[in-house]
């Protein structure tokens, strides 16, 4: 039993990376910069599960690291998106409006 144990994290990390693939073809697809950041997140995600689940059949630590910092760089795109955009209406409260 534990010797397929690894088996099956590599098959659920090659399941995972398919799906991710498959939906970031298709979200990549979209013209609208909020889908687009949306991808990348889809990336960080799905990139981290597939790192944490190979990290666990090899039993390589370093790949928790690397999943760690694929998924704090997607939430640092994230955060950077949110900040740089206007927003639709350009109803963005100026910084001196801001408490």
């Amino acid at each position: 039993m534990a010797d397929a144990l690894p088996a099956v994290l590599s098959g659920a990390a090659l399941f995972i990376l398919v799906v991710t693939a498959i939906a970031l073809w298709r979200v990549l697809r979209s013209g609208i910069a909020a889908e687009r950041m949306m991808a990348v997140q889809l990336l960080g995600t799905g990139g981290a599960a597939v790192l944490l689940l190979i990290g666990a059949a090899t039993a390589a630590a370093a790949a928790s690291d690397v999943a760690l910092l694929l998924t704090l760089f997607a939430a640092f795109s994230c955060v950077a998106f949110a900040l740089g955009s206007d927003g639709e209406g350009g109803d963005r409260a100026s910084p001196e409006d801001r408490p």
